[in-house]
């Protein structure tokens, strides 16, 4: 299994495809922090609350100096619907290629659930300094809390 990045390190720098068609890529926030969040699926129960708690706090990341991504395999279509059906108001991008975003940082993995063995996405936020480097990992996220505690880190780090 791949090494994870660690507080400290640079957070590297891998275009990903947003849901307008474009790209973005964690190296176009330099300047200001950004608090890069990735989750399993679209409309999934808790990557909808975790989406929505975002959202809700999204004002406060903005007066924090800190940008908001959400990050999944999801296409961009996907992408488009989730945040219509939400009413959204954070970035999303789609980390769909080999060798993207998500499998740089190792969280792209090998997950087991009812004996099944798959391929998944890892619950993981980081938070991004001004200068690209990692400031904070939060692995394995339990959404309940967890975008309020992220805010305050942004706060407080």
């Amino acid at each position: 299994m791949k090494e994870r990045p660690h507080e400290g390190d640079p957070m590297p720098d891998i275009a990903m495809e947003t849901p307008d068609g474009g790209t973005v890529r964690p190296g176009e926030y330099a300047g200001r922090r950004l608090v890069l969040f990735f989750y399993p699926k679209d409309n999934t129960p808790g990557c909808t609350t975790e989406a929505k708690d975002f959202t809700a706090l999204a004002p406060q990341f903005a007066d924090a100096g800190a940008a908001l991504l959400g990050v999944s395999k999801d296409s961009p279509q996907k992408h488009r619907n989730f945040i219509a059906k939400h009413d959204l108001g954070v970035d999303l991008a789609t980390d769909a290629e080999d060798g993207g975003l998500s499998d740089a940082l190792g969280i792209w993995t090998e997950k087991q659930m009812y004996g099944k063995t798959f391929m998944g996405m890892v619950r993981t936020t980081y938070l991004v300094g001004a200068d690209g480097t990692i400031e904070r990992v939060w692995d394995k996220v339990k959404v309940k809390g967890h975008a309020e505690a992220v805010l305050e880190a942004v706060r407080t780090v």
